[in-house]
């Protein structure tokens, strides 16, 4: 079974999943953390981009609302992704 696509040559795919196994559960954690960090940061690029020059606040909010669901984005910030967008 490929885990990392059909673009990926098998020797490749081999010596990534190798890596990943010797990595400490720490080391996982943080690799996670910083591929979080860089989806975010990607996300809030489209955000500013897509929005143009909109406060720190509403660029925030958008970007929680494409983790939060909608209902929580209600009850907490009083911003609704429907109305307002992501």
């Amino acid at each position: 079974m490929k885990i990392f696509g059909e673009d990926t040559h098998p020797e490749i795919e081999e010596m990534l999943l190798e890596g990943y196994r010797k990595m400490s559960p720490t080391e996982k954690w943080n690799r996670v953390n910083e591929l979080t960090i860089a989806v975010q940061q990607l996300a809030l690029a489209r955000i500013r981009k897509q929005y143009g020059n909109i406060s720190e606040r509403e660029q925030r909010l958008r970007l929680a609302a494409l983790w939060i669901d909608r209902e929580t984005m209600i009850d907490a910030f009083g911003w609704d992704p429907d109305i307002e967008g992501y």
